[in-house]
């Protein structure tokens, strides 16, 4: 069977904080500056299919959060020729406000996601702070309306959405969490999204302090190495060394894009 139509890949970032190590690793010292965090959507394309893949937050979302709000992920997306209220299907790997924020930018788009990120988004463990705390109340509440407007398409596990395109559980961050695999040019790609927020949650073992289960994401570092090619095309959720290892696709969109579907530098 030929391999199916390799797909673009693209992050593109919108907005970043200053982080101190015990916001990036469980144990990581309170008073040790750690990695800034960078916070990206991303574009999966090919002449048959467009996928955006998480929809960000917005500059209110940024202003309460104490965000540097870049630009609207949907700016970024038209720079790529992509214009955010025809898109048809957009992959949410995880409920929280950080990827899920924008959806209402999105009008034609059906919904991709867990059946068990929105149990556990709408379930008993939201009674707590620790769980719920990067959850916005208003967006789940909408996303449950997406659901009545037949606008959901829940996944329960693995699933391919389009030949060279799949989703797969992976849990641990949140109990629905989701990773994408895509055929590319240099072959499979896995955006992990906060399955590994840094490269170094995963390559060090160093577990992201947002969890819901600590054993889940420890798995979840082998599942997505297990699905990519080569351990070097998981590209984590969070890191500012995505913008390093990849290269912007023209020097206009140089600190704004870079393109995945590359061989990244050493």
């Amino acid at each position: 069977m030929p391999d199916p139509a390799p797909y673009e890949v693209y992050a593109i970032r919108y907005a970043t904080v200053a982080r101190r190590s015990a916001e990036n690793f469980i144990g990581g010292d309170a008073h040790e500056t750690g990695a800034r965090m960078d916070y990206f959507v991303w574009l999966a394309r090919n002449a048959e299919r467009t996928f955006v893949i998480d929809t960000g937050f917005n500059e209110a979302a940024a202003r309460k959060r104490k965000r540097e709000f870049l630009r609207s992920p949907a700016e970024g997306l038209r720079l790529l020729g992509v214009d955010a209220a025809t898109v048809e299907d957009v992959i949410l790997t995880h409920l929280h406000y950080d990827h899920v924020g924008n959806f209402d930018l999105f009008p034609q788009a059906r919904f991709h996601l867990q059946d068990r990120e929105l149990a556990y988004a709408t379930g008993r463990y939201m009674a707590t702070g620790f769980f719920s705390h990067a959850y916005e109340l208003e967006e789940v509440v909408a996303m449950v309306r997406n659901v009545y407007a037949g606008r959901v398409e829940f996944h329960d596990g693995d699933a391919q959405i389009a030949p060279g395109l799949s989703v797969h559980h992976i849990g641990g961050h949140t109990q629905g969490l989701q990773a994408v695999r895509v055929w590319t040019r240099v072959g499979w790609l896995v955006l992990a999204s906060d399955a590994s927020h840094y490269y170094a949650n995963m390559i060090e073992a160093r577990p992201f302090p947002i969890v819901a289960s600590v054993t889940e994401m420890v798995d979840g570092w082998r599942k997505v190495r297990a699905l990519a090619s080569d351990p070097r095309h998981v590209v984590p959720g969070h890191d500012p060394l995505v913008m390093q290892r990849y290269a912007a696709p023209d020097a206009a969109l140089e600190g704004i894009v870079v393109r995945l579907d590359a061989e990244p530098r050493a």
